[in-house]
C-alpha cells in the first residue's frame, strides 16, 4: 500500500495521535514505532515522505536514516526532543530534509509535512474524510455516509475553497474575488450557495457544523468540530 506519510517513533501513543490527526486532513499516514517496524513496513508499502524520531528504543534514527539513504531519496523530517545544534547540523548532513522539535503544535507539523510533499509531488490533499463527510477533490466528488452528493462545479469550487482553509475566517469579499472571481457578486448569490451546501452537507442545515457563520465576517469551515 502507498501512504504519504510514515511517522517512525517509539512514542506510541504521539505517534498514533500524530497519524489519526493527519489521515483526518487527507494526509494518508500509518506509524510505526522503530527500526523492525520500518523495516517490516517497506516489505510490502512505500511512503511519500518520512517523520523519524532521532530516539528510537530499538536503534538510532540517524543510523536508520543512514541505512534509508541507501536505497531511497524519500524527504526525511527527523523529529526530536534534543536541542542541542550539533544533533540538528548531524541530521541534517546524512540527509535529513528538515528537524522538527518536540514536543511540536500538530497544524504547524501538518502544515510542513503538506509543504514538503507539495514541493516533491506527492499528493497531501487529494481527500478529505472524516466518517461522515468525504471529499475527493481530484475527481471533484461528495459523499455524506458513503453517498454521492450532487453539487454544482460553482459550489464544490466554493467547499473547497472553504476546506482549503480550514478554520480561517473567510470574508464574502474574499470569497467573490477568489471563487467567482467577481468582486460585484452580491450577498444574496452568496447566501444561495451557502445555503445549499449546508442543506447537501450538513446533518441540520439550520444548526450548521461545517460551514459555520462569523457574524459581520463571513465564513468557517470547522470540520464538524464545533
Amino acid at each position: 500500500m502507498k501512504y504519504h506519510c510514515l511517522i517512525i517513533d517509539d512514542e506510541k501513543v504521539l505517534a498514533d495521535s500524530t497519524a489519526e490527526y493527519f489521515n483526518l486532513f487527507g494526509v494518508n499516514t500509518v506509524a510505526v514505532y522503530g527500526v523492525d517496524g520500518c523495516r517490516q513496513f517497506f516489505q510490502d508499502n512505500t511512503a511519500e515522505l518520512i517523520l523519524l524520531d532521532i530516539n528510537l528504543g530499538d536503534g538510532s534514527g540517524l543510523d536508520l536514516c543512514k541505512r534509508l539513504r541507501e536505497t531511497t531519496n524519500i524527504p526525511i523530517l527527523f523529529i526530536s526532543a534534543r536541542t542541542s545544534d550539533d544533533d540538528k547540523i548531524v541530521a541534517l548532513n546524512i540527509g535529513g530534509d528538515d528537524y522538527v522539535q518536540k514536543p511540536y503544535s500538530l497544524g504547524v507539523l501538518l502544515a510542513k509535512v503538506k509543504a514538503v510533499l507539495k514541493r516533491y509531488g506527492g499528493a497531501a490533499s487529494t481527500e478529505y474524510s472524516d466518517g461522515y463527510l468525504t471529499v475527493d477533490f481530484r475527481a471533484k466528488q461528495v459523499k455524506v455516509n458513503d453517498e454521492v452528493i450532487k453539487l454544482t462545479a460553482l459550489e464544490f469550487k466554493l467547499l473547497a475553497y472553504l476546506m482549503d482553509n480550514k478554520g480561517k475566517v473567510i470574508s464574502k469579499k474574499e470569497l467573490f474575488e477568489k471563487v467567482w472571481e467577481d468582486k460585484f457578486t452580491g450577498d444574496g448569490t452568496l447566501n444561495v450557495h451557502i445555503r445549499r451546501l449546508r442543506e447537501a452537507i450538513e446533518i441540520n442545515p439550520n444548526e450548521p457544523k461545517y460551514i459555520v457563520t462569523v457574524w459581520g465576517d463571513g465564513y468557517r469551515f470547522t470540520g464538524g468540530n464545533e
